[in-house]
């Protein structure tokens, strides 16, 4: 029995409608961390392709939704086409430590914050944030 109360061309209009930036997460996390005074870049050619980057601290910061990386609180899988959509969140997240190691390789420091933790506690997210820029 399939739980899905839209038409698989209902469900597929909404799936396409989901932007890969500018989210509502980054974009408050964004402006919270701009009225902390903290200064950033958007616009990078880095492996991965962070949301928020400091390129002099070469700090990279990702905010990632509780969907598609698997967080472990919020995550609930999908009963319909499971296989296509374990396979899917699966690689999202092996993509996820794959960028991190790059990264840190190539000497920088990656901060990832859930959606959830930027929603639910913005503060402390921008406090990480400023005490990883001020003690780099």
């Amino acid at each position: 029995m399939s739980t899905d109360i839209l038409t698989p061309e209902q469900r597929s209009r909404c799936m396409s409608r989901i932007r890969g930036k500018n989210t509502k997460p980054e974009l408050l996390l964004r402006k919270a961390l701009w009225a902390a005074g903290l200064r950033y870049r958007l616009g990078n050619n880095l492996t991965g392709r962070p949301d928020i980057v400091f390129p002099g601290k070469k700090i990279a910061i990702f905010v990632d939704g509780c969907f598609w990386h698997r967080c472990p609180q919020h995550f609930s899988p999908p009963r319909k086409n499971a296989r296509f959509w374990e396979d899917k969140i699966a690689r999202n997240v092996e993509r996820d430590r794959n960028v991190d190691r790059k990264l840190q390789a190539d000497g920088w420091y990656v901060l990832r914050f859930w959606e959830h933790d930027v929603r639910d506690s913005l503060d402390a997210c921008v406090t990480q944030v400023q005490e990883l820029v001020q003690g780099k």
